[in-house]
């Protein structure tokens, strides 16, 4: 397998209040490739995906199970701790669950998270480790 992730997608409980969140919210675009129940969210080389909760859970074969920790962040790194601090802001007016404030962190840098509408955990990152490209990719 090649060392390449090209799509995440989250099963969402209502679909049209989750493409807002992203869309309307965040002010992230979505693609026009995006069809009916399947909003598709360019990010640089990925692809943020949106799709039923149920109809994902269907497609697996498994049943969905919540849990208060998965195991698994999703992350979104900041180019300053006043953007990771904006950011959080932005999340919680928008109705997300702010679960850590922002803080200087053990690894040295900044973060906090917040959980989306769905419950998906996200962590917004400052690291002045991993320096961003022009393009805003990580450069390890």
């Amino acid at each position: 397998m090649r060392q390449k992730l090209n799509l995440i997608t989250l099963g969402v409980d209502n679909f049209e209040r989750a493409v807002n969140f992203y869309e309307n919210g965040l002010g992230w675009k979505k693609s026009d490739k995006s069809v009916e129940g399947l909003a598709l969210f360019p990010l640089g080389g990925m692809i943020l995906a949106l799709h039923p909760r149920h109809e994902l859970a269907e497609d697996t074969t498994l049943k969905y199970q919540p849990a208060a920790f998965s195991g698994m962040t999703i992350s979104y790194n900041a180019k300053s701790e006043q953007e990771v601090d904006d950011v959080l802001k932005q999340v919680a007016d928008l109705g997300a669950s702010v679960i850590k404030p922002a803080q200087k962190v053990y690894w040295g840098g900044y973060s906090g998270y917040f959980k989306d509408l769905d419950g998906y955990l996200f962590e917004v990152a400052y690291n002045p480790f991993w320096p961003l490209d022009e393009n805003d990719n990580i450069m390890l």
